[in-house]
């Protein structure tokens, strides 16, 4: 029963027009290829909605936002994180990451992420149950990133990405899946204020964009081909100081898929990729209504002690006739002068099944090096 519920969460991943999360063919969703590439892989960002492009910087800003590497308070962050994929149905399908970041000047940091997603072993029989072998498939994901701050308050950055993705999969021919090996470019801003005086506390907000994973179209079978994951994130928050030790930080984050929304008559298939980015702002069949539908949020929030405790909470909400995630976050994070430990905990609030439910994220990370004051 284990193995026909994997080859199931396989064919669903593999079918060429691949929901990230959900069943969103049977929700009116957008789907994509390698939609592995949306998954979050931090637990601090988990534990505040899966958001990230305007929290404050941290070891796994190459994946949300680039151009918050700039901004971070040592020089070298780095960090390791495992989150467990489905576990209600099996016990070897996960994703795991690494990440390092380098601000080697005032100015200016680089940086490198490695991002896995193991979907497990999975046993294959014949026509007749017979065995027929075994496939592994999995993804991965290599980024650079370079950040450059533009003025005391703002900076941008930019990040290239090798994706290989093998589902491979040999059974009839309509069945056969190949390799992809393709590439995609993030650009990124990021904004936060000096820290001013609000009567009774101070405080500082931060904005912040990413347009992710601009990149060529993909193959899986040959004659047939599918958009990436192209997404714009637009985020914002505000930090309240009330005094040297406690700090409660308010964040929310829209995101749309800059892909086309599919159409009765398939036309968006016609598309290519530079066209399907300009064209998705205006696609919809429904019209203005069905693009707003089309832009996920999240509401988080994350009260911080002593620079040593944190405590999180998020909220995640998409349209119930575009993929209908919607879920609860919890996180809870423990720091001390060099290391973080962050987990979190997913509470679906959908009748669409999260691969996250039941299962507890873990990342660990490091601030080493020089210190950087960030007024």
């Amino acid at each position: 029963m284990k193995k026909i519920g994997i080859c199931i969460a396989l064919c669903a991943l593999i079918s060429m027009k691949v929901s990230a999360q959900t069943n969103t063919q049977q929700t009116g969703g957008i789907t994509t290829a390698t939609p592995f590439l949306l998954i979050v892989p931090d637990a601090r960002a988990g534990g505040m909605g899966d958001m990230g492009v305007a929290t404050s910087a941290d070891a796994w800003s190459l994946f949300h936002n680039p151009a918050k590497t700039v901004f971070g308070d040592r020089q070298i962050k780095a960090g390791l994180t495992y989150s467990p994929w489905l576990r209600n149905l099996t016990d070897d399908i996960f994703i795991g990451a690494g990440s390092y970041i380098n601000r080697f000047s005032e100015n200016a940091a680089w940086g490198a992420e490695f991002r896995y997603f193991n979907l497990g072993q999975i046993d294959l029989t014949d026509n007749q149950g017979n065995p027929n072998g075994t496939i592994n498939p999995n993804e991965f994901v290599f980024s650079g990133a370079y950040a450059l701050k533009l003025s005391e308050t703002f900076s941008m950055g930019v990040g290239l990405k090798y994706i290989r993705s093998n589902l491979a999969f040999n059974g009839t021919a309509a069945n056969t899946l190949q390799p992809v090996n393709s590439f995609a470019v993030d650009v990124s801003g990021y904004y936060q204020s000096f820290e001013e005086n609000y009567g009774n506390f101070n405080g500082r907000y931060r904005l912040g964009f990413n347009i992710a994973n601009i990149g060529p179209k993909v193959s899986y079978t040959p004659g047939e081909e599918d958009f990436i994951p192209t997404n714009l994130k637009l985020g914002g928050g505000f930090d309240f100081i009330l005094d040297d030790y406690n700090i409660i930080s308010t964040n929310v984050e829209f995101t749309k898929l800059l892909v086309p929304t599919p159409q009765p008559d398939g036309t968006d298939e016609d598309k290519g990729w530079i066209q399907g980015i300009f064209g998705s702002f205006g696609d919809a069949p429904g019209g203005f209504s069905e693009e707003l539908s089309e832009v996920t949020y999240a509401l988080g929030a994350e009260y911080l002690y002593n620079n040593a405790f944190a405590l999180r909470t998020g909220y995640f909400h998409e349209s119930q006739d575009k993929g209908n995630r919607q879920y609860f976050t919890l996180g809870a994070g423990f720091k001390t002068n060099a290391l973080n430990v962050d987990l979190s905990y997913l509470i679906n609030a959908s009748d669409v099944n999260n691969p996250l439910e039941n299962s507890l994220r873990f990342s660990l990370s490091f601030d080493l090096g020089e210190i950087f004051d960030n007024y």
